[in-house]
């Protein structure tokens, strides 16, 4: 028999998310960001819950084609563009949108001639500083590619840093509008957290990502409770087993937790070899939550490559066998993140290879998995 491991994948999940985006912004169409295998969902498994979607973002030119083969005809943005001149026949062929962000890819274009029409989308770098045009060299960066043979629409573009906290997108804004002043074209520029609270920055797309799978822009689930997003990905085991400590007794590797009285505890078969994070606390005033037969409980000591282990004080008729939830259905993602450290998005993308993943076709109560 395998390990009790197994995350699931809701794909009515992930439609309701995109519905939720498109409350948000009823006005705009939607690039749904699938980047890094969906991130962790896998673009297969994703694409029947997305591909509601008006286009499809990602970076790797392998994710796209797969798109492309799993029978999506519509727009496939590569965010990051293309990276070698014997790239630029592969954008014809498969009908690809990309990202241009720098003097060199101009070159690339220039070089390879496309017969086009290349749709591209200009990146201006409005204070992210990691790609795009400066805002005094775009307007010659834009007449140059417009100049180009082969090339199509171009789309104005940038992305936001601040977009989910207190600073804002003000300032990225202003340079945006002095930039493109004038300057004909559609724009994108909204990310999850633009497309939930900026609604000033929708333009003609937005480009949704982590709201997509569930998660919160701002990595605390109770600031996207009002929105009614779903969690896409649950992760769930079992107790393998159990364990009776007297006072003083420790767990784990370096003893970092030590029993201060009489209590039970449950191993789980999930690891950090499993995708779920060796830094996520069991001591402290903020151990990392767990549900152990639906019944919210905290990890006690380190955990190891294959398994932790959770404090069964809360739930005692818990035995070996007993469910286990490690985020999702129940609890959030972004409160096991919140407490170990990090983001959603890491632990979505962290899913190891070898944990089964099985499809959710409908919703709760009336799931159907399939192994995929």
């Amino acid at each position: 028999m395998p390990r009790p491991i197994h995350a699931v994948i809701h794909q009515p999940a992930l439609a309701n998310n995109l519905d939720v985006v498109r409350r948000c912004a009823p006005d705009a169409r939607v690039w749904a960001v699938v980047k890094a295998n969906a991130y962790g969902h896998g673009i297969r498994r994703a694409f029947a819950g997305l591909r509601g979607a008006d286009g499809f973002g990602l970076l790797d030119l392998n994710e796209a084609i797969l798109l492309r083969e799993l029978g999506w005809q519509g727009p496939i943005l590569l965010l990051e563009g293309f990276f070698q001149p014997q790239d630029v026949p592969l954008l014809e062929q498969y009908r690809l949108t990309t990202a241009v962000h720098c003097d060199e890819q101009l070159r690339m274009i220039e070089t390879a001639r496309p017969k086009g029409p290349l749709a591209i989308q200009l990146k201006l770098n409005t204070g992210m500083n990691r790609l795009g045009f400066p805002a005094g060299q775009y307007r010659a960066a834009w007449e140059r590619a417009r100049t180009l043979p082969g090339v199509g629409s171009i789309v104005h573009m940038t992305h936001f840093s601040d977009a989910d906290g207190a600073r804002g997108i003000a300032h990225q804004l202003e340079v945006f509008e002095a930039a493109t002043a004038n300057l004909p074209g559609e724009a994108t520029l909204s990310n999850s957290a633009a497309t939930l609270w900026h609604p000033q920055a929708h333009r003609a797309w937005v480009r949704p990502g982590i709201v997509l799978y569930g998660g919160s822009p701002t990595g605390v689930e109770a600031d996207v409770a009002q929105f009614g997003l779903q969690p896409a990905m649950s992760l769930h085991s079992e107790l393998i087993a159990v364990q009776e400590l007297a006072v003083g007794d420790t767990v784990g590797y370096g003893s970092l937790f030590r029993a201060e009285r009489p209590m039970r505890i449950g191993v789980v078969a999930c690891g950090y070899a499993d995708g779920y994070p060796r830094h996520a606390p069991g001591w402290g005033d903020q151990p990392a939550p767990v549900l152990v037969d639906g019944v919210r409980t905290h990890l006690v000591g380190r955990v190891s490559m294959d398994m932790l282990c959770v404090d069964l004080t809360p739930c005692p008729k818990a035995r070996v066998g007993s469910p286990v939830t490690l985020w999702g259905q129940g609890l959030p993602i972004d409160d096991v993140a919140l407490a170990s450290g990090t983001v959603g998005y890491e632990l979505m993308c962290a899913l190891a290879p070898r944990v089964p993943v099985s499809v959710a076709t409908m919703s709760a109560p009336e799931t159907r998995a399939e192994a995929l």
